[in-house]
């Protein structure tokens, strides 16, 4: 089968992935071996690419947006069987008996491991996965749509939980790709108000087809004070910025996996009057069937741009540059 590999991390438009044939997998007990029909392109997969986040393994396959169809199921695997349509998502497996799993925070498992991170994601025509950590996919969706739902949707809701938006709140997002485009929808359907700031034209024009009240440039003032905030972009320097665009008593997540260096922060003017800064760490699978629920009810616009699977590298500098407005997948 095709798969590729991060074979020499490094700057994108050096090429840090390989295009590789490899064996098709075989599934252990608990497994699924599954045909990828897509894949999502998430900013994650380029940061392991770059080397900002340091690859678990040597030549690892990314990708962790994956929907396809089960071929065959392992020992033991009971959830679902060949022909199923699944979802294959970022978090792919835990201890289940630390601490944090037993009090529902499996996202914070210190034995915790990450598809397209741990284990051989979905830049692949086949991949194994463990039938615990596949999701159902909700109808009426296509293939190429539900690929963003599975990473950038879902930590999307869990960076807008961890936002504590009150009812009929104000709301900035900062960076609007994969993410961001669908978490506002998400937003704006619970009766926010939602301001973004993005330094991509395109972007910001995509905004306010989904109903932003206000898309602005990443350095811009915000037009009011706003409740809560996520930044999705991986700029620190937004950090500022967003915390003092809050007003008192707001709450700032931060939503991607790395982020550039803090620049330093002013108490009186970036914390004080009860503002909070926030980080978000993976999702559980609770996250993952709350939101997919949510998203087979409201039916939010997905934007995505198809690439075909020979041609990842292209997507990931196109990622890189700005040039993919909402979310790329790749097609096997």
């Amino acid at each position: 089968m095709r798969a590729w590999v991060v074979h020499q991390p490094g700057p994108v438009a050096g090429g840090p992935l390989r295009l590789t044939e490899r064996p098709v997998p075989e599934p252990g007990p608990g497994e699924l071996l599954i045909r990828v029909i897509c894949c999502g392109v998430c900013r994650t997969d380029l940061h392991l690419a770059e080397g900002d986040l340091a690859p678990r393994r040597p030549d690892v396959t990314p990708g962790h947006e994956v929907v396809g169809e089960v071929v065959a199921a392992g020992p033991g695997a009971a959830r679902f069987g060949p022909g199923d349509r699944v979802g294959v998502a970022w978090l792919a497996g835990t201890d289940g008996s630390c601490r944090y799993c037993r009090r529902g925070s499996e996202n914070l498992c210190p034995g915790s491991v990450y598809t397209g991170w741990d284990r051989d994601g979905g830049y692949a025509e086949y991949l194994t996965a463990a039938d615990a950590y596949v999701h159902p996919l909700p109808p009426g969706f296509s293939d190429a749509e539900l690929a963003p739902l599975l990473c950038a949707g879902i930590i999307g809701y869990r960076a807008l939980r961890r936002a504590e938006l009150p009812p009929g709140g104000r709301l900035g997002v900062w960076g609007f790709g994969g993410s961001a485009h669908l978490t506002v929808q998400l937003a704006i359907a619970s009766g926010a108000e939602v301001h973004v700031f993005t330094r991509a034209p395109a972007a910001r024009d995509l905004a306010r087809e989904l109903g932003a009240a206000s898309a602005q440039d990443s350095f811009d003032p915000s037009p009011e004070p706003l409740d809560s905030a996520i930044i999705f972009a991986p700029a620190g320097d937004l950090v500022p910025p967003a915390l003092r665009a809050l007003d008192r008593g707001g709450t700032l997540a931060i939503a991607g996996i790395h982020l550039s260096g803090i620049p330093s922060l002013d108490y009186q003017a970036d914390l004080f009057q009860e503002r909070t800064l926030r980080s978000v760490t993976s999702n559980t699978r609770s996250d993952a069937e709350e939101f997919l629920r949510l998203a087979g009810r409201l039916r939010p616009r997905v934007s995505v741009t198809t690439y075909p699977l020979g041609s990842a590298d292209r997507a990931l500098a196109d990622l890189a540059a700005d040039r993919v407005t909402g979310a790329a997948v790749l097609v096997a």
